[in-house]
């Protein structure tokens, strides 16, 4: 549950600043009306106590803006897409990103009328519940970090008939989707509809998932940082047995050879704020020619594993990470993919104490309205914690940002 944003951060989020982000990513919405409902929807997420409800969030501006906001979220036609990609547009630039942070969420639920909603298996808890899935693309850099774009993961039997679909009001384009297909869906429309210059994707991927968002990205040279588990087999090129050539290794074992090869590397920990030195090495691989869909009698693609030792009471590597992106050091790409501690930490900080989860509707649209509304006012939130921390250089939130583009543009 949200508690809201507390009066410590409240006080240096200015009203300008409410007014201008609001004006920029609400541009694209037609109706003046609409818009004016929107930034009300806005503050009410930034300054209402506890949950997020309806109520709460038209008690900010006034008790009688309830019923004109519940249709404002719920059943108003207006197209939460280009809010997303002006919003997206304006953090590129002000952000500027080291990374897109794939962040999968979890909501479990107590009903079954909340869209989306089924018993089914949950990644993020481990185990089978009543939840709503969902995946979220972040924008992230050392400093910060914020969602950007929002896809819902329906099962099959929200879409089985037009009574399902109507019930949740789901257009009829729509179709069900696994979670991984979300969030590769979610980067291809960031790179190619809204013409941002992609930045390495990084996401967690199973091992049947691999081949598929590998394949996805690599087609549109879209860069990744995959996590991987340790037993995908993967094409030793710097681990040879006799003259025997390479040979096919899992990821765990061959990272665990290189072990005398590993460096010390020194990292800022983004989810408790220190530095922590972790034991990291680097290889070039390639995917098994059965296994590799881009290898069209030329090979095997090109990529390079990073193992990590981030248990000190475990000998062998603990994390494994697979990118296309060959010309930067282990090192750089262990730093690229630990700045999934700083989404999970703003999740947590700021976008959860903002309403991400309290969204209670039962419609496809209204949910998409919602994150799409939370991912505003945590836009505001942490880039008004920005404005704070270079009017005080002595606060934890004020370091120095100099971005060297990693790859170039499209």
């Amino acid at each position: 549950m949200s508690v809201g944003i507390g009066e410590e951060e409240a006080h240096y989020i200015s009203q300008d600043r409410v007014r201008r982000l609001c004006d920029l990513a609400l541009a694209p919405v037609p109706r003046r009306d609409q818009r004016r409902w929107g930034e009300l929807y806005v503050r009410g997420l930034l300054l209402a106590e506890g949950r997020k409800t309806m109520r709460g969030i038209a008690a900010v501006a006034g008790g009688s803006a309830m019923q004109s906001l519940q249709q404002f979220i719920s059943t108003s036609p207006w197209d939460w897409r280009p809010v997303r990609e002006s919003l997206a547009a304006h953090l590129d630039r002000e952000i500027q990103p080291l990374a897109w942070i794939v962040e999968p969420l979890v909501v479990p639920k107590t009903g079954k009328h909340s869209v989306g909603v089924e018993r089914q298996f949950a990644t993020g808890l481990g185990r089978v519940a009543n939840c709503q899935q969902s995946s979220g693309v972040w924008l992230a850099s050392e400093q910060t970090s914020c969602p950007v774009d929002w896809q819902l993961a329906l099962p099959a039997s929200w879409v089985a008939g037009p009574e399902q679909r109507k019930r949740a009001a789901i257009p009829d384009d729509i179709s069900a989707k696994p979670l991984v297909q979300c969030a590769v869906d979610s980067v291809i429309e960031m790179t190619e509809e809204w013409g941002l210059t992609p930045r390495p994707v990084v996401m967690a991927v199973t091992n049947s998932d691999l081949p598929e968002v590998a394949t996805a990205l690599a087609r549109r040279r879209i860069p990744f940082v995959l996590r991987i588990d340790g037993s995908v087999p993967l094409v030793a090129q710097d681990v040879r047995q006799g003259s025997a050539g390479p040979r096919v290794l899992p990821a765990g074992r061959l990272t665990d050879a290189l072990k005398e090869q590993a460096c010390a590397v020194e990292w800022r920990d983004l989810g408790q704020t220190r530095q922590r030195v972790t034991k990291v090495v680097g290889s070039r691989v390639a995917r098994p020619l059965s296994l590799d869909p881009l290898a069209h009698g030329t090979g095997p693609s090109p990529f390079y594993l990073v193992g990590a030792w981030t248990d000190p009471s475990n000998p062998r590597p603990t994390e494994f990470w697979l990118s296309n992106i060959t010309h930067l050091p282990c090192s750089a790409l262990f730093r690229i993919a630990k700045l999934t501690r700083r989404v999970a930490r703003d999740l947590h900080e700021t976008c959860d104490r903002v309403g991400l989860r309290d969204f209670a509707g039962r419609s496809f649209r209204g949910w998409h309205h919602h994150t799409t509304l939370v991912s505003l006012a945590h836009a505001i939130t942490v880039l008004s914690r920005a404005d704070e921390a270079a009017r005080s250089p002595r606060s934890p939130w004020a370091v120095p940002s100099r971005v060297r583009p990693l790859i170039g543009s499209k």
